[in-house]
């Protein structure tokens, strides 16, 4: 009986263990869905976060939006890489009829990656440099991540059913996809943490002050 008292302590500890983590994902996954509710792909949004969501503690609204921002940006990135090989084979080789489209795409898409660049290190500025500037770094995160949804929106509508292209043309499409999709998260949860800073700050809208 003694020799079997370690064994079941390991697995007794092991279950434990085992419930805590469940236990813990669980609750930030509810957390994470009470945040992204107001998001239009709110599962999105809960799968992209729940990575980042320690079991010790949960992310403050903030920090919230920052991940979203970096993820947004890493997938545009990801998609100006894979873009750039597409166009380089173009040039290569015969031309496809969504090749203008294609080369405009890439400028978009490097355009979206300087933007979401831009308010990633905005938003890292908010609450350090004092709550006159607030306004400032709030108007600079919503143009420029709006600007890059509108970049991602512009090349999906761009894009031509091209038949000589089709498995390419879908990869394409589906990367643009994704960063539209994250873009429109990141701008909620931008606006969900903003709307929180302004409340605990007391910062009126620029409507009231003027």
């Amino acid at each position: 009986m003694a020799q079997n008292f370690p064994s079941f302590f390991v697995i007794s500890l092991t279950i434990f263990m085992f419930s805590s983590i469940v236990e813990s994902r669980s609750r930030a996954r509810m957390y994470l869905q009470l945040q992204c509710r107001s998001a239009i792909y709110p599962d999105l949004c809960v799968e992209t976060l729940l990575p980042y969501v320690s079991k010790n503690g949960l992310p403050s609204p903030q920090t919230l939006a920052q991940i979203s921002l970096a993820t947004c940006l890493s997938k545009a990135r990801f998609t100006n890489t894979y873009l750039n090989m597409v166009v380089k084979k173009l040039n290569e080789t015969e031309t496809s009829e969504n090749y203008q489209a294609i080369e405009q795409c890439l400028r978009q898409i490097n355009d979206g990656v300087n933007q979401i660049t831009q308010s990633f290190k905005e938003l890292q500025k908010i609450g350090k440099d004092g709550d006159e500037k607030f306004i400032w770094h709030e108007s600079n995160v919503q143009t420029w991540v709006s600007a890059a949804l509108t970049d991602a929106i512009t090349c999906l509508d761009g894009l031509l059913t091209d038949e000589t292209s089709k498995r390419e043309l879908a990869m394409i499409k589906a990367r643009f996809l994704n960063v539209k999709q994250l873009a429109s998260n990141s701008l909620m949860m931008f606006s969900r943490f903003t709307t929180r800073y302004r409340a605990s700050r007391g910062i009126k809208n620029p409507e009231i002050l003027s």
